[in-house]
């Protein structure tokens, strides 16, 4: 069996914070997550905003420190890694969720694109050339038309195509594409992840796809991870987590997906009751039991990762009825 790309043991990501003169507090934004991505896959983690989505995919590429667990890259712990980084930051890179943040305003498409290849001590003429295939990837042609433009000359999507042609010239065997179509209109929605989904096909990128949106990860992801308050609570295949959830979590956030029939664009959607809890204090026992309506044994006493078959995993006691 090949090596995963990324693996991540037990990890755990939390910061302090100054409450008051004299006072800290602890906030768990990741609390024990474990997870593998192979070469070709993609894994989707999913969960509400304050889930601790993004700081686990931060934390995967070494943005955030750790403060326990191991972060495998390749094979190779990287979890303590200090110095110098570039090999690894050649190698695993980013979609960032905002397209009008993430692009200097003040470069050019040209060196926007050109900037890690310089970075990384990439001759002129093979710049141009990575720059150019990169671009015509994600078709952005005619390329010398988009060359000398800059960020507010384009739209959203044509910005969110440059973000992702910077992330290719280097050739990486890992994304993390933190909701990368979250803040571009619906229309660019579906072809930019039709897109990104063909050229991890060509490439055999691993990816970490982090959304809200779990229509978008029903068709673009092989596994789905479900995040709660630091935790996952549920993990799969998206087939079997979409089709047969457990948790009441997960079961919540589907019934919440908006249905496209206009027959039912006057019915309200279900939601979600009530607020997740603060991390900084937590409930004793499970994190969800307070908005639970099957909560039981699990008010004193958190559940642990229950296997239910054929990789699916869930934090609930109710597979322990399955």
């Amino acid at each position: 069996m090949s090596t995963p790309v990324l693996e991540l043991q037990e990890v755990k990501t939390y910061f302090t914070l100054q409450k008051g003169l004299f006072k800290t507090v602890t906030v768990k934004a990741v609390d024990g997550v474990s997870m593998k991505i192979n070469k070709g896959e993609t894994i989707a983690v999913v969960g509400e905003s304050g889930s601790g989505k993004t700081t686990l995919g931060r934390t995967a590429l070494k943005l955030v420190p750790t403060t326990s667990g191991k972060i495998l890259f390749e094979g190779k712990d990287v979890t303590s890694l200090k110095g110098d980084l570039k090999w690894f930051r050649k190698r695993a890179q980013i979609i960032f969720q905002d397209p009008f943040m993430s692009l200097n305003p003040y470069m050019t498409i040209r060196d926007i694109v050109d900037e890690p290849m310089i970075v990384h001590g990439y001759k002129a003429e093979e710049r141009t050339q990575r720059a150019e295939r990169a671009l015509r990837e994600v078709r952005m042609s005619p390329i010398e038309e988009y060359l000398p433009k800059y960020p507010h000359m384009l739209s959203g999507g044509q910005r969110q195509r440059v973000g992702i042609a910077r992330t290719l010239v280097l050739d990486p065997v890992l994304i993390v594409a933190d909701e990368p179509v979250s803040m571009i209109d619906a229309s660019s929605r579906a072809e930019i992840l039709y897109l990104f989904d063909g050229l991890q096909d060509k490439y055999g990128m691993g990816v970490m796809y982090i959304t809200h949106d779990l229509a978008t990860a029903k068709y673009f992801s092989d596994y789905i991870a479900v995040m709660y308050l630091g935790k996952i609570v549920e993990y799969g295949k998206a087939s079997d987590v979409l089709t047969e959830p457990v948790h009441p979590y997960t079961q919540m956030l589907i019934d919440a997906v908006p249905d496209p029939d206009p027959k039912n664009r006057f019915n309200n959607r279900a939601i979600i009751p009530g607020e997740p809890p603060s991390p900084i204090n937590p409930p004793e026992g499970c994190a969800f039991r307070s908005r639970c309506p099957m909560a039981g044994e699990c008010k004193n006493t958190a559940p642990g990762m229950i296997e239910l078959g054929n990789g699916h995993q869930v934090r609930c006691s109710l597979g322990e009825k399955i």
